[in-house]
């Protein structure tokens, strides 16, 4: 594009400002009659009404320099001029142009929606260079905002017909500047760095890619004075101050370099606390107490404000909402003590008058009415507020910094409580592919809507397809039955799973368990945060093995499974997955008892729950159990803003069936899909079913030890790609965490990261141990079993012959042995890093663990991931 830049945009003074002094002619007479010309889009009149010439005045060069001046202020004209022709005033005016459209090159980092609105110039508007002047400040001012300080901006006119121009912001937007150093003078007791870290802004280190934290900002700036105070506030150092914080731009304009000078002053300590109280209900002796500063200890003005705090939230329990506490403060310099004195002002016991719900267009009120622990009419009390607001952040429907406002009430005892609620999507459809380092490529297809009419019911259907499951399943849930605090619901389900085992280092699919079934649940609260559950399940379990794969040869036609006769081959498939096939019904009745009281369910970050429940299997159908499991967490934030979580479950399952066919047949009670697995993704640093009793089918390698053939056997821990690995379960299992979420700054939060370090222990067990297939001789082509001989090289080599030629005994040829291990209540433990991203394509998860304590036989993986997929 073809322009002319307007010279002089940023000069203090233009054409305008100066204009060419009018010719002098001699002030003769009176004026006789004033003509406008040049003006295109303008009347005469409308000019002549800018300025005070009138036909009749005398002319002089005074007044002509105010029309002058007048025309100028005017911004719409480009250049103006006046003589006097003895009598007859000629005005000449250049209109300013009319722009046409305004254009902006040069931005990458600030889209255009974000400038437009600081630019004041429009289309049709008529041109001025003082406004382009404000329209360029505006846009360097934003610049300056988000951290470039470098940036410039350049405005050219292109000129059109019609005395039309197009305006154009030329854009160098520059590097984001950033803190190269932050100085602090005049510090002795605490260091730079320690200093520094109390700050939000930080120096720039190649390691703050993910954060904005090193970015100059002048506002942050105030804030970290802010923050230098209260860090040496709460360490006692009452008068502390900072004298100065400069920033200093460096001549590239690329870094700053900020500098601050504070003087730290004395250490305080606590001096006499006590609380003088006007309200009946508080009582000096018993509150004094509870202050959790003691006279001696040093300062902490951090202390202070949680006891004010404190006392006001207390002070809420009684009904008191607007208790004014306010501490006075006695300062000793000789003695370097703060005496404090909480006043507890006199108020009046307040009521809710009236609960108000806004900006729930989609949610009814009674839905989030129902969430409230006060009613109107009700005492007032902060706790009962604050876990409210909990409660209806918990649904998930709502943004999550929703927050319940007190304001006054048609009387002194009054309170409206109004809620200001912002509609989140609940309706949720998604089509996904991904991968898993679990199932390999996962195809996945849901449709679910959390908030269901808008009465908070839910409604899902789910289709799901991978290499080892596929799952088809239907839900309802009614969370208030009747408007009455009952919970119902019901699932309907049909899953296929191919289960696997590991042979060379290779997922090998084992059996395959077919299900179809349903369930019924209902729920009721006991108190405010423990509810109990009650459910009931029907499904028809088929679990088949690959009959021309595991199943024998019965007729003897050379091809497995092809004839009724044919049965499951323990030599193949091992005796434990020929106990597993079959028909089976199981219907179950269970129940739960659960305590709640996190700040939130979608992501608590402080609070508990602990989760009693049993099952019952038996009242009908064909499988006979009890199963017992206990779930408990407990999160914190700890240091800040990082939340710890340490959570803990284990569960065992009772038979209530024998159903061995000879004693010591090795057939638990419990069957095999009944029973517990651990590993990948319960415990990180452990593969699928990678803890826990399995089936270890190793092999044996020949060799000649002092000129004998010795069958040795295979170390399977060492060779894992010539084992055959069958995790079998166990009756019981345990498993514990400890998690600490990590925060990161604003821009890593907004790209959804949120890393974590973790330990994990846990372990499965009790399961008594199938029959093993061991000892078991090669056979050739015709079915005569092999044996190991020396042949005339001294070589290995396999023989039909059980005996040499000196009738000594050959060694038999091995093919295999079955071990069984892991069943053990020995903690396997691990430790390792991960990270949660919300990324574009779905949720992603990356651990990376290393097994620290672990049992023979158990799989152990560094590394695992999950795309596109819930984990």
């Amino acid at each position: 594009m073809c322009g002319t830049i307007l010279a002089g945009i940023s000069a203090p003074s233009y054409a305008q400002d100066a204009p060419a002094a009018a010719p002098v002619v001699p002030v003769s007479d009176t004026i006789r009659s004033i003509v406008v010309s040049g003006a295109q889009r303008l009347e005469a009149g409308t000019v002549l009404s800018y300025m005070q010439l009138r036909v009749g005045q005398a002319y002089t060069q005074e007044s002509a320099d105010q029309a002058l001046k007048d025309l100028f202020e005017t911004e719409l004209f480009k250049d103006v001029s006046i003589r006097n022709d003895n009598g007859a005033v000629i005005i000449e005016v250049i209109e300013n142009p009319v722009i046409n459209r305004i254009l902006l090159e040069g931005n990458k980092r600030i889209k255009e929606d974000k400038i437009y609105p600081e630019i004041r110039l429009a289309p049709r508007q008529i041109f001025t260079r003082s406004k382009v002047r404000a329209d360029v400040a505006r846009i360097v001012e934003l610049y300056k905002r988000k951290g470039r300080f470098a940036a410039s901006v350049e405005p050219k006119m292109v000129q059109l017909d019609q005395n039309r121009v197009d305006i154009v912001f030329e854009i160098n937007e520059g590097p984001k500047s950033k803190v190269q150093q932050i100085n602090v003078i005049g510090n002795e007791v605490f260091s730079d760095n320690k200093l520094r870290g109390e700050m939000v802004t930080k120096q720039s280190r190649f390691y703050r890619f993910f954060s904005s934290s090193d970015t100059y900002d002048p506002d942050r700036l105030a804030f970290d004075q802010q923050k230098l105070r209260q860090f040496y506030l709460t360490e006692g150092y009452a008068d502390f101050r900072v004298i100065s914080a400069v920033a200093e731009l460096t001549p590239d304009k690329r870094d700053f370099i900020i500098t601050y000078v504070v003087e730290e002053g004395e250490r305080y300590k606590f001096g006499e606390v006590t609380v003088e109280s006007e309200i009946r209900d508080f009582t000096v002796e018993t509150l004094t107490p509870l202050l959790p500063m003691k006279s001696g200890d040093f300062y902490d003005a951090k202390a202070v404000e949680d006891t004010v705090e404190s006392l006001s939230e207390t002070a809420g329990l009684f009904g008191y909402a607007f208790a004014d506490v306010r501490p006075e403060f006695t300062r000793d310099k000789d003695t370097l003590t703060m005496g404090i004195i909480f006043k507890v002002a006199e108020s009046a016991r307040v009521y809710v008058e009236r609960i108000d719900i806004n900006g729930n267009t989609l949610t009814q009120d009674k839905v989030v009415r129902r969430e409230f622990r006060l009613n109107e009419g009700d005492a007032f009390n902060s706790f009962q507020v604050k876990r409210s607001a909990n409660r209806i952040k918990s649904l998930g429907y709502f943004q999550e910094t929703l927050e319940i406002e007190q304001k006054q009430g048609s009387a002194p005892d009054r309170i409206i409580l109004e809620a200001n609620v912002e509609e989140n999507a609940t309706g949720e459809l998604q089509l996904s592919a991904g991968f898993s380092s679990v199932e390999n490529f996962i195809l996945q297809a849901s449709v679910r809507q959390r908030n269901f009419r808008g009465k908070g019911q839910e409604l899902r259907a789910s289709v799901s397809y991978s290499r080892f499951s596929q799952a088809i399943e239907l839900g309802f849930t009614e969370p208030y039955l009747f408007d009455r605090n009952i919970a119902i619901g019901a699932d309907v389900f049909r899953r296929d799973l191919n289960s696997f085992n590991f042979v060379n280092n290779d997922r090998n699919t084992t059996f395959e368990q077919l299900t179809t079934g349903f369930q019924i649940r209902a729920g009721v609260p006991i108190t405010e945060y423990l509810s109990a559950s009650l459910r009931y399940g029907l499904s028809f379990d088929d679990v088949t093995l690959d009959r021309g794969l595991f199943f024998t040869d019965a007729n003897g036609d050379g091809v497995r499974g092809n004839s009724t006769g044919d049965t499951c081959d323990p030599l193949v498939a091992g005796r434990f997955l020929c106990d597993a096939i079959g028909k089976r019904t199981t219907s179950s009745i269970g129940a739960s008892l659960i305590y709640d009281d996190r700040d939130n369910r979608v992501r608590p970050t402080r609070g508990q729950t602990i989760v009693g429940s049993f099952d019952f299997a038996g009242l009908g159908g064909s499988v006979k159990y009890l199963r017992g499991r206990l779930n408990a967490s407990k999160h914190w934030r700890v240091l800040g803003d990082f939340i710890f979580t340490v959570s803990a479950e284990g569960g065992y399952i009772h038979p209530l069936e024998d159903r061995s066919v000879t004693p010591g047949d090795g057939i638990d009670d419990v069957r095999l899909t009944d029973r517990f697995f651990l590993g990948e993704p319960q415990i990180r640093g452990f593969d699928i079913r990678g803890v826990g009793p399995r089936i270890i089918r190793t092999g044996f390698a020949p060799e000649i030890i002092n000129g004998q053939i010795v069958n040795t056997l295979i170390d399977f821990e060492t060779n894992r790609n010539n084992v055959s690995d069958d995790a079998i379960g166990g009756r019981g299992y345990y498993l514990g965490r400890a998690e600490l979420e990590i925060p990161l700054g604003s821009g890593a939060r907004e790209l959804g990261l949120r890393p974590s370090i973790f330990v994990d222990a846990g372990a499965v067990f009790n399961v008594t141990q199938p029959l093993l297939n061991t000892n078991v001789q090669n056979v050739d082509a015709s079915g005569n079993p092999l044996f190991l001989a020396i042949d005339a090289n001294g070589g290995i080599i396999q023989t039909v012959d059980a005996t040499d030629g000196n009738g000594n005994a050959n060694t038999p040829s091995l093919s295999f042995t079955e071990l069984f291990l892991g069943d053990t209540l020995s903690p396997r433990v691990s430790v390792g890093i991960g990270v949660n991203w919300n990324s574009p394509f779905g949720p992603f998860r990356i651990d990376v663990a290393r097994a620290l304590l672990k049992e023979p036989g158990d799989d152990t993986k560094l590394f695992t991931f999950n795309v596109g997929t819930q984990f």
